[in-house]
């Protein structure tokens, strides 16, 4: 217990000076709809993407984490210049948990298309930020990647990502900056839904907390 609290007070030490409104999480995606009133009311664009969608969700309509997985993997094993040691089973089941508004334990139409806009323009910053063309991100190069993000962080908060996501050296691959990234946008919408208002805090009891921790 002690250790908890130690562990605990740390980590809200390390978050306590952050300013939530600097931070700029991504629109949520939209509620789930009856599939014959969403197909009615989309433009060609989204027409064009169910039909991928449905390629690569199948006959269910709904993304698995194994299924994120297999897709993000084939698609990233096309791009030599983003190293990766690929996409894992366990971060796909984070991405998933994060993403799933309607608690399904997969990815919807909506939801696999939020997760996949963002990360096309995660990609792309990341590209961007990797300015010696290692294919990773250094550390030093982190900051200003997460800021263009939309997510300034502090060097506490920083430092502690560092330690979670990346290697030795403090370099971050693709699939860490991406799975980073998801979690942190997803967090990030979470806290300004429960800040009702707008102040910058928020009230949890033991079970919000456990529920708002465990599936992510």
């Amino acid at each position: 217990m002690f250790l908890a609290k130690n562990l605990i007070g740390g980590i809200i030490n390390i978050v306590s000076n952050i300013d939530p409104a600097q931070f700029t999480p991504s629109d949520p995606p939209p509620p789930r709809r009856p599939l014959n009133f969403a197909e009615a009311h989309e433009n060609d664009e989204e027409k064009k993407f169910r039909r991928v969608f449905h390629q690569l969700a199948g006959d269910d309509m709904e993304v698995s984490p194994k299924e994120l997985k297999d897709i993000l993997n084939k698609i990233i094993s096309k791009h030599g210049n983003l190293k990766t040691d690929g996409f894992s089973i366990e971060s796909c089941r984070s991405m998933v948990a994060v993403m799933d508004s309607d608690s399904t334990g997969k990815l919807g139409f909506h939801e696999f298309k939020y997760l996949w806009n963002n990360i096309k323009k995660w990609q792309s910053i990341y590209l961007s930020h990797d300015s010696d063309r290692s294919g990773v991100i250094g550390a030093g190069e982190l900051p200003h990647a997460f800021k263009a993000a939309g997510f300034p962080l502090n060097d506490d908060l920083f430092k502690m990502i560092i330690r979670r996501y990346s290697d030795e050296h403090g370099d971050m691959d693709f699939d860490n900056f991406i799975g980073c990234l998801v979690r942190l946008d997803a967090m990030c919408r979470a806290f300004k839904t429960l800040d009702k208002d707008n102040n910058g805090t928020i009230n949890l009891d033991v079970k919000e907390w456990l529920q708002l921790t465990m599936y992510s």
